[in-house]
């Protein structure tokens, strides 16, 4: 297929980029950082400079693709005002969404967020009913980045009602790669009273990828909304004691597939989709949060 990815100069949008072509797709990459006019790389994709805030850039990018994963957002509410950030992710989700309808594209993947439910930025708080959180908890969102990607998911229910075009959703937990675990995991597996917000949930950036070329390759008809994250928790630690130990009995502790279990359960993304998360924080640091040391074979 010949697939648009927006955001691809990201962290999300640059493994989808390397994933797709490793899949033998075609890709145009677009993003909002200028292009250098230089000799193309072997293997290198298309790309164009766009802001998708815009329809006739979003209009421009989008003709004569197959397929559209849609990774180019504001990724939380915190380092911009909230009109910003709601204005860019909902309307740079409608026009490349509203592009993808009127050119006849046949898939669009549309990267939403675990924060659809609304307890990880609430002004408001509250915990969730029960975990793992599947793709039936309600959703509860009150700030403008949780907001804004309900919405997202909307226009995709919308798409398919209105045209032909095959939509999938994807609620990525918190993304992790190489470079980041010992900074943001670290602290969950030196101390177990560190808390988290995504009730110690992560998703390895190269197994969202993964899942991001099954989505777009997908027939599945219709709008389907999808969690992904890793089968374990950021911790070791049975997801049952930290429940309980953080929160009581005050949030519905449900049936686990393993002890240290994920806060999100990824069974219908395993069901529909066939993907399987295939890594683990430990593949990158030891059990005390550190660093580990390269294997004989990776040294040259």
């Amino acid at each position: 297929m010949k697939v648009l990815v927006t955001g691809a100069r990201g962290k999300v949008g640059g493994a989808v980029v390397a994933a797709l072509l490793e899949a033998g797709h075609e890709v145009v990459a677009t993003d909002l950082a200028r292009a250098t006019f230089e000799r193309q790389l072997a293997g290198e994709p298309a790309y164009v400079q766009a802001d998708l805030t815009d329809p006739g850039h979003a209009y421009g990018v989008a003709r004569g693709v197959d397929a559209v994963v849609h990774a180019a957002a504001i990724p939380d509410p915190a380092h911009n005002p909230p009109a910003v950030v709601f204005g860019n992710n909902l309307m740079a989700t409608f026009n490349v969404l509203e592009a993808a309808v009127r050119f006849g594209a046949g898939r669009f993947v549309n990267i939403s967020s675990e924060t659809v439910p609304g307890y990880f930025f609430p002004e408001r708080p509250f915990l969730p009913d029960y975990v793992p959180v599947d793709e039936d908890h309600p959703v509860r969102p009150q700030d403008p980045y949780a907001v804004a990607k309900h919405f997202g998911e909307q226009l995709m229910d919308a798409a398919v009602r209105r045209s032909d075009l095959r939509c999938i959703s994807i609620r990525p937990s918190w993304v992790q790669w190489e470079g980041n675990y010992e900074h943001n995991l670290g602290p969950n597996l030196r101390d177990p009273d560190e808390g988290s917000a995504s009730f110690w949930s992560y998703i390895d950036v190269y197994d969202l990828a993964d899942a991001m070329v099954l989505a777009a390759e997908s027939d599945l008809p219709g709008h389907e909304v999808f969690y992904i994250a890793q089968a374990d928790n950021s911790t070791g630690l049975p997801l049952a004691d930290l429940v309980h130990r953080h929160f009581g009995q005050r949030i519905e502790l449900r049936a686990l597939a393993r002890p240290d279990a994920s806060g999100i359960t990824c069974a219908k993304a395993e069901r529909m989709l066939g993907w399987h998360a295939t890594r683990s924080w430990r593949d990158y640091v030891d059990d005390r949060g550190q660093l580990r040391a390269p294997s004989p074979s990776s040294v040259s």
